[in-house]
């Protein structure tokens, strides 16, 4: 059973939405040539066994920073990864929603205290060096939602 939570501490806005894709290459040209977003960052994520791409969406901001609401396109390094099975599962698609937070730590200590379950038992490295954890589906209404806390810049 959860405890209803009145906001979770921290939030400060959607981070990104994860797409599952089996074509990165392929997946960045149709966001950027076709749909007009604008590639900020790629990497190799060993740990996850994962190619990803964060593709901005709409003009960059004034400042200059990478803060807006962003796609993360994900592809599989490997057949054994995570998103190797969800596109065994579930074909390419939506695959997460990350809220970016300003405290993963205390973001988890309040999720685990209102009795939801967490992926991992620390945060993991996720893209551009954030600190990450995922909050199980079946505890946030069938959605696999993951927390990003940016790296310091």
């Amino acid at each position: 059973m959860t405890v209803p939570l009145t906001g979770l501490p921290g939030i400060l806005s959607v981070d990104h939405v994860g797409i599952a894709v089996p074509d990165l290459d392929a997946a960045i040209q149709l966001h950027t040539e076709v749909f007009g977003g604008t590639l900020v960052h790629r990497e190799h994520n060993a740990d996850q066994e994962i190619d990803e791409a964060m593709i901005r969406v709409g003009p960059a901001p004034s400042d200059g920073a990478d803060t807006g609401t962003q796609l993360q396109l994900i592809a599989p390094a490997s057949p054994s990864s995570t998103i190797a099975k969800f596109l065994d599962r579930n074909g390419p698609g939506l695959q997460q929603l990350a809220f970016r937070v300003a405290d993963l730590d205390a973001a988890t200590r309040a999720l685990r205290a209102a009795g939801l379950r967490l992926l991992y038992d620390e945060p993991r490295r996720g893209t551009a060096d954030s600190l990450i954890n995922f909050v199980h589906p079946k505890d946030a209404g069938g959605v696999l939602v993951e927390l990003v806390q940016p790296a310091a810049r």
